[in-house]
């Protein structure tokens, strides 16, 4: 409601209220209209005057304010030309607006110090155990490497592998916190990505043959698929999800590689017929340490942070990666590469 009508409606009532009890008291209807009018005037300037600059005013200052900050613009510029007819709705309008935003970013900060919680957690899990393991074998070698040795050269084989597996951690670690901050560049070349599948086929084939299971192309690819990428880190992406097929997949089991073409990219899925993923899990599989099976992957050994760096790559190539799976038939990883022109 603007100004004029509410200060219109604040005379009206004084104006009656007094007319009426002049009325009252004088039972003269001219003395009443005249007490009104003069009642109804005095009163319609008083309020508009006090309106306009104790109240009103300060209405329409911070609703620039309130405009100016949504905007981003300086707090100065709220001292401007008003634009706003109806400032006291408006004001309404963004004072509900700033509160469902402020309400989502509380929600997110909420997500994300949760996120932080169990990060730390994690990390602190990841280090405690390899760290627990070298300190536990060290002791032990004190005590027995004049007497025994054979043992204390197991023990230190022992220390040896967990002090790599720390290693490990603080690589992949380091990896994804240059690929987050952008340090790393992308250096894009011009390469066939099917050579690459089978580089890397190849390099994991004892691997496979290990754990029985068999890695190949889907289809027979007699023409190349030329990609622009970052050879070696896309190199590692098909590290990390052929390995992660074959940590999770079944003795006798297969994993296949198979390129559908786009318009401007080629879509890449890799497909196990391993044990699976529940629903549950897939929207944060690629959270840094997240383990779906906590024991048997821990078992089968790793950092945990594999399909983080596969997503964190895929994304400085602006390109995206989705997983679909089917607990005990399997799971599909598939990403998109920019084709080479």
């Amino acid at each position: 409601m603007k100004l004029s009508v509410l200060v219109l409606i604040a005379a009206l009532a004084v104006g009656l209220s007094i007319g009426l009890v002049n009325f009252y008291f004088q039972h003269s209807w001219y003395w009443g209209a005249v007490t009104f009018g003069v009642a109804f005037a005095s009163a319609f300037v008083i309020f508009y005057y006090l309106l306009e600059k104790y109240i009103y005013s300060k209405i329409v200052l911070i609703y620039k304010l309130i405009h100016n900050l949504k905007l981003g613009k300086d707090l100065k510029d709220a001292l401007g030309e008003y634009v706003s007819s109806d400032p006291i709705n408006d004001v309404e309008q963004e004072v509900k607006e700033w509160a469902v935003a402020k309400k989502s970013e509380i929600d997110v900060l909420k997500k994300q110090e949760q996120f932080r919680r169990e990060f730390l957690s994690n990390v602190s899990h990841e280090f405690k155990t390899p760290l627990f393991a070298i300190q536990g074998y060290i002791d032990t070698l004190q005590d027995c490497i004049a007497d025994d040795p054979d043992s204390a050269a197991k023990f230190l084989k022992k220390a040896a592998d967990n002090v790599e597996r720390l290693s490990y951690l603080i690589n992949d670690l380091d990896a994804i916190a240059k690929l987050e901050s952008g340090e790393v560049p992308i250096n894009y070349v011009k390469f066939d990505f099917v050579g690459l599948a089978r580089e890397v086929m190849e390099m994991l084939e004892d691997k496979a043959k290990a754990k029985d299971i068999k890695l190949f192309f889907k289809e027979k690819y007699t023409h190349p698929a030329l990609v622009k990428a970052d050879r070696e880190k896309i190199r590692q992406v098909m590290i990390n999800l052929l390995e992660n097929s074959l940590k999770y997949g079944k003795p006798g089991g297969a994993t296949a590689i198979k390129i559908f073409e786009l318009h401007d990219q080629y879509l890449v899925e890799v497909t196990d017929d391993g044990i699976g993923i529940d629903e549950k899990h897939l929207p944060r599989l690629f959270e840094r340490f997240y383990r779906i099976d906590t024991h048997r992957s821990r078992q089968e050994g790793g950092t945990g942070l594999g399909l983080a760096i596969v997503k964190h790559i895929l994304e400085a190539h602006q390109q995206i990666i989705s997983v679909r799976s089917t607990l005990q038939i399997g799971s599909t990883f598939a990403f998109t590469l920019q084709k080479a022109s």
